[in-house]
């Protein structure tokens, strides 16, 4: 389905697949891939069929070329409201995990987009950039990056604009796996479906935990770690993993 005219939402098998769909524009952002996002996330955190979220873009080219600048320049742009964008993480909470499926360059706010995600999958032809330098604007979205790569990387791509070759940020490790591209959608829904068959209570907790050990020092975390997980311990889940295993059978999750 069409959430607005620039953005799909297909459910398969328990898994959001959202999609910006301006491949004339390399999916750059408008207010229309806007709306749509903040649509989509709803969708997915309120629909409790729904484990898993997978962000991609249409066409061979570009995954998402960041913002319209023709409408960037038509309206004016001056400061952008720090709820504009609906960016998970930040102005969008979200307690399910969504993996991004980088279909081509990912340049500024699609480099913010492959960034919000929890985990990333690349085809071999993208590219990342964050190319507001050369176009005068700013990124204060991209403070979370120095927990995704190294200092000086970091450094290098917001000084220079350059871009990133898809290879090279999974060797940062910023990027889980590069494949071709006829391959992308197979390779995100693979893993979102690995993730999707896990108990749901576990990968909420767990994913909680990856967020507030960025936030807090080792002791901190570890005192942090132990109550997020207490009510996993106390869920019906919790006695089904282990007696489906016993049985030999796959388990039926409840999110209990």
């Amino acid at each position: 389905m069409n959430l607005t005219e620039e953005i799909r939402f297909e459910a398969v098998d328990g898994i959001a697949i959202v999609t910006i769909d301006r491949p004339q524009a390399r999916n750059a952002i408008n207010t229309g891939v806007i709306e749509g996002l903040r649509l989509a996330w709803q969708k997915l955190g309120s629909d409790d069929s729904l484990r898993v979220g997978i962000l991609t873009g249409s066409g061979d080219k570009a995954f998402c070329a960041g913002m319209d600048l023709k409408q960037a320049a038509a309206t004016q742009l001056r400061v952008p409201p720090r709820d504009m964008f609906p960016i998970l993480g930040d102005g969008v909470k979200l307690d399910k995990p969504v993996i991004a499926a980088v279909n081509g360059v990912a340049y500024a706010g699609g480099f913010l987009f492959a960034q919000m995600c929890d985990l990333c999958v690349a085809s071999d032809n993208a590219q990342f950039g964050i190319t507001e330098a050369k176009v005068g604007r700013g990124m204060p979205w991209a403070a979370p990056l120095v927990h995704l790569l190294p200092q000086r990387v970091m450094m290098e791509l917001l000084l220079t604009g350059a871009p990133m070759s898809a290879q090279r940020a999974y060797e940062l490790g910023y990027v889980n796996a590069v494949v071709p591209l006829a391959q992308l959608r197979h390779k995100a829904l693979e893993m979102a479906q690995a993730i999707a068959g896990n108990a749901p209570l576990t990968v909420k907790a767990a994913r909680e935990l990856v967020y507030l050990s960025t936030e807090m020092g080792r002791s901190a975390a570890l005192r942090a770690a132990y109550p997020l997980f207490e009510s996993v311990y106390l869920s019906e889940d919790a006695q089904e993993g282990p007696r489906a295993f016993a049985e030999k059978r796959a388990p039926r999750w409840t999110g209990r």
